[in-house]
């Protein structure tokens, strides 16, 4: 006979139990769509601990609208091991343009991350970001529909060694850091330049260059990569975003080596 009482016990618990030794992570990324969840796997299969934050309830992205609805994506053909990696079954369109259907992309990526170690957050968005001499260091968190609705209720901060902002076409932490930092980001203006018109070729070669560490202790991946920097959207071709994402985790990887890491429970 089933209580209702311990069903809510059980979710409580569990759910506080893991946002508290979350407090403290290796990794914290926010934005879960396709470049913070490919960088979320491929932290955790280092063995590092990875928290990855969603403000929504879905995982994804832009990835499950697909192109203006109809959910299939395009991706390039050097970011095909990444979909065999993930099980993600793709098609030859024509030579060098293969298609996905968006929704097992999103699935498999989320199913991916999670089952590699990484713990993911939905309904939690950074409101600041936290920031110890120089150097970020940390996020302010906040449910995302508190935000959404406008109410004054105080926000609660985590500590991580990296923090990976990933939020897309919003470039949400760099923006904060930006305006309440006056400026630093290692960009021609030292704030977020905005992405430009779409040019899809031009953009994934962009994303791939500026991938990386923008200020001390905060990298970019995906979208908000060319939000920051300047290069143009992309459209539906997703490609870029897989290949951002893996390559902000070998260079996050490679700068906390030797550093130690915060053990997996």
């Amino acid at each position: 006979m089933l209580d209702d009482t311990i069903i809510s016990r059980a979710i409580i618990e569990t759910y506080y139990r893991e946002f508290l030794d979350h407090l403290e992570t290796d990794a914290a990324i926010v934005g879960a769509g396709p470049a913070g969840l490919t960088c979320a796997y491929y932290l955790a299969g280092r063995g590092l601990k990875v928290t990855l934050y969603e403000k929504l309830l879905r995982t994804g992205g832009g990835m499950p609208g697909g192109g203006m609805m109809f959910n299939q994506i395009v991706v390039q053909a050097e970011a095909l091991p990444i979909l065999k990696e993930f099980g993600i079954r793709f098609r030859e369109y024509r030579d060098g343009y293969y298609t996905a259907d968006s929704l097992e992309a999103t699935a498999r990526l989320t199913a991916g991350a999670i089952q590699a170690g990484a713990k993911i957050f939905n309904l939690i968005g950074a409101e600041d970001l936290y920031l110890r001499e120089g150097r970020v260091c940390g996020l302010v968190l906040n449910w995302g529909a508190v935000r959404s609705a406008g109410l004054h209720v105080d926000p609660l901060t985590i500590r991580s060694r990296a923090v990976v902002d990933t939020t897309g076409h919003e470039a949400v932490l760099c923006r904060l850091l930006a305006e309440k930092n006056g400026g630093g980001l290692r960009t021609a203006s030292g704030g977020v330049v905005g992405e430009g018109p779409m040019w899809a070729d031009k953009g994934e070669r962009l994303i791939m260059a500026n991938t990386g560490e923008i200020f001390p202790g905060l990298y970019i991946a995906g979208m908000t990569v060319n939000a920051v920097c300047g290069g143009p959207r992309m459209g539906p071709i997703f490609g870029g975003m897989l290949l951002s994402g893996r390559r902000c985790a070998e260079l996050i990887g490679r700068d906390l080596a030797g550093k130690g890491k915060r053990k997996k429970r």
